[in-house]
């Protein structure tokens, strides 16, 4: 393992690997990039076509590969800040960089013990296994070289993660003026099949899941928290963007515009949304959420503001280097402290087996996962 001055914290780890979904950044790029995330779906390419135009408006370019851009370079300033010279390595699932060839790149360099910071921070198939999944992808072939990557706990949360979004809320009911100090905050992740759903998550878990039950807790900390710096009580939702499945497939509902009519029928004088299931602003937040949502809010006359997402909010960044720091304390045996907000589980370094099915191809392999013991 290289020798690192000064970096003894993030031991036995030698790379940091940065794990994110990927994006097009040109229009040429933006169907072969919908065909990579949609392969094995099914999905017609009809479809497929009626999606790249979401794209069409920002220039065929998706701003998710320049946010990751931003997050690794404020991640070197916090571990530089901290004397911490681990070097970071960056790896897409669905667009270059691909995770397959950045994993080379950190085997030629030397490295062998790695540890994986998503850009996913619940528990589900798509938000979890999947990631675990590409990463037995890109490490098994290298596997006769002796190299092995950890992932950091699932950490949405993390006090880090939860003061971004409560200092995002209340820039956004700011913004609104008047209607803020009685607006509704309504909570908003990426809807995903209700049976993914189900078997997503540790036990102990609701019906729903741990995906609905984790974006419920985290909602409900940045509720308490703005209204107890506010002095006052706010009501809040959580609904859902971005449905892609067929019809006659259950998916998590409400839809963020159907609720946004249902809020402005029920006299709601104004609405916040908060895009807690993203750790950036990409196409599912700039298309779903700032042109769709807010011309349905326009249409119906309802103010509405958006607030910001995680990014690299300092709160946010210094989590993810705390988390890292936290899984290599872990891996060297010791009992760290896993901070959580109150009344929230904590992520698991190592999922089980039947955690997040892949209900699709069950016997995929997936790195990052508990090894059964023998009865």
């Amino acid at each position: 393992m290289p020798d690192r001055d000064g970096s003894a914290d993030t031991l036995p780890y030698d790379a940091l690997l940065l794990v994110s979904f990927g994006g097009p950044e040109k229009p040429d790029d933006v169907m072969p990039f919908l065909e990579n995330v949609t392969r094995g779906r099914g999905i017609p390419r009809e479809r497929l076509a009626d999606v790249a135009h979401h794209y069409d408006g920002f220039g065929g370019r998706s701003p998710i590969n320049d946010q990751c851009r931003e997050l690794l370079a404020a991640l070197r300033v916090e571990l530089d800040g901290r004397g911490l010279d681990v070097p970071l390595y960056w790896g897409n699932r669905n667009w270059d960089p691909f995770l397959g060839p950045e994993v080379e790149r950190i085997v030629a360099d030397g490295h062998r013990r790695v540890v994986a910071v998503l850009t996913s921070a619940y528990p589900s198939y798509s938000s979890c296994r999947q990631y675990r999944e590409n990463l037995f992808d890109a490490f098994d072939p290298q596997a006769a070289s002796g190299v092995t990557v950890d992932k950091i706990r699932h950490y949405s949360d993390h006090p880090g993660f939860v003061a971004a979004s409560v200092d995002a809320t209340q820039a956004a009911l700011d913004e609104l003026g008047e209607p803020g100090e009685r607006a509704r905050l309504v909570f908003v992740t990426h809807s995903i099949p209700t049976a993914m759903a189900a078997a997503a998550g540790p036990q102990p878990k609701s019906p729903e899941g741990g995906y609905v039950d984790w974006h419920l807790a985290v909602a409900e900390a940045v509720t308490r928290e703005v209204g107890r710096l506010r002095g006052r009580t706010y009501d809040f939702d959580l609904v859902y963007c971005s449905r892609s499945g067929p019809p006659s497939q259950p998916w998590l509902e409400p839809d963020v515009n159907d609720h946004l009519r249902a809020l402005d029928a029920a006299g709601v004088p104004g609405v916040v949304l908060v895009p807690i299931g993203f750790v950036s602003d990409h196409m599912e937040v700039i298309y779903d959420l700032d042109t769709e949502a807010v011309e349905t809010a326009r249409e119906l006359g309802l103010p509405l503001a958006r607030a910001a997402t995680a990014g690299t909010h300092p709160a946010f960044v210094s989590a993810l280097v705390d988390l890292v720091l936290e899984r290599a304390a872990a891996a060297r045996g010791e009992e760290p402290a896993r901070p959580v907000v109150e009344g929230t589980p904590v992520g698991w370094y190592d999922c089980e087996p039947d955690c997040c099915t892949n209900l699709r191809d069950p016997g995929r392999r997936a790195l990052c996962q508990r090894v059964p013991q023998p009865a």
